[in-house]
């Protein structure tokens, strides 16, 4: 008997800004995005904790070749300081390791928030994905050892005291390029100021090149998904009879994605005609003209009627494609 092959998801491209809930891991996010839309491809770009909500890109399809550009985006948290604690996890979700009865003034925290913009030192979590001698340190922490995590350059664009809740939790916004840790630099506010403190509360509000405006809900996508559901009379072979084609049942659904070359807004964008972009899709060269085509991009993307066609490195005129997208 043949084997039955593993049925293949919707060739679906494109990314959805995903407000993920508090409570959810990134990893179930994707899943449950994919299971949504019946994608055959998912991935997000860059790691949300569970005790945070917020803006998590959910890369679908043809999407996923674009994600290292989202994860070297900025990004822009919102967060709260609980003062007087700090926890093993950097957060609330840990226990207790140091306590203060001390209490920072408004004056304190403004005073110091300088030396924690710019590009500047941090030693990430305990409990972080990042890799000590092959082994994840979260992984390392859970089985009780000390892990010494070597610090590391990070950049802070900017970090805003947004309010004062009461004298022991204080509200922050902060705006960070990769691989910058918010426990972190609660952790080490908390031990400049002598009162430590922890991440209460913790919002990612925007990464770009996404906007706050483009944030769906679960409630959304799940509404959206139940319109796809198969509708209609049982035929004679037990099936469900549906006179829908399967773009119209996932219309409203496939209506909250967001193009895939919505992605590249950091890169050169040159246009080309369809003939080229045949072209490009079979791994050729084309010349590039046009008043805003560069002669030399060590990185660009070209489009055709508006669609993403290739990522590539324009070399005297000449487009030479590296990575290239279906024509879907």
């Amino acid at each position: 008997m043949a084997r039955r092959g593993k049925k293949k998801g919707r060739p679906i491209s494109g990314w959805v800004v995903f407000d993920k809930p508090h409570g959810m891991g990134s990893t179930d996010a994707v899943a449950k995005i994919k299971w949504l839309f019946k994608a055959d491809k998912a991935g997000h770009a860059g790691t949300l904790d569970p005790l945070a909500s917020g803006m998590l890109p959910i890369a679908l399809g043809e999407a996923t070749k674009t994600v290292p550009y989202v994860m070297d985006g900025a990004k822009v948290y919102r967060f709260t300081v609980t003062w007087g604690e700090e926890r093993s996890t950097d957060d609330l979700e840990g226990v207790a390791t140091k306590t203060s009865d001390l209490r920072p003034s408004d004056e304190q925290v403004r005073a110091l928030m300088p030396k924690y913009t710019g590009v500047i030192m941090q030693t990430p979590p305990q409990f972080s994905a990042i890799k000590i001698a092959g082994e994840r340190a979260y992984d390392l922490a859970r089985e009780g050892e000390a892990v010494d995590i070597p610090e590391r350059e990070v950049e802070i664009g900017r970090l805003d005291l947004v309010e004062w809740l009461d004298e022991r939790r204080t509200v922050f916004e902060v705006e960070c390029g990769k691989g910058t840790y918010v426990r972190s630099l609660a952790r080490d506010m908390g031990r400049d100021l002598g009162c430590f403190g922890h991440i209460s509360e913790l919002r990612r509000v925007e990464v770009e090149p996404f906007t706050p405006d483009e944030l769906v809900t679960l409630e959304e996508l799940e509404a959206a998904a139940a319109l796809a559901a198969p509708a209609g009379e049982t035929g004679e072979d037990g099936r469900i009879v549906d006179p829908r084609s399967e773009r119209e049942r996932f219309a409203t659904l496939d209506a909250l994605v967001v193009d895939t070359g919505a992605a590249l807004d950091c890169l050169p964008q040159v246009a080309v005609s369809d003939d080229a972009a045949t072209k490009i899709r079979l791994g050729n060269p084309v010349i590039v003209r046009g008043r805003d085509a560069p002669a030399e991009a060590d990185e660009a993307c070209v489009t055709a009627r508006g669609r993403l066609v290739a990522i590539g490195a324009i070399e005297a005129g000449m487009f030479k494609p590296k990575r290239v997208f279906a024509g879907r």
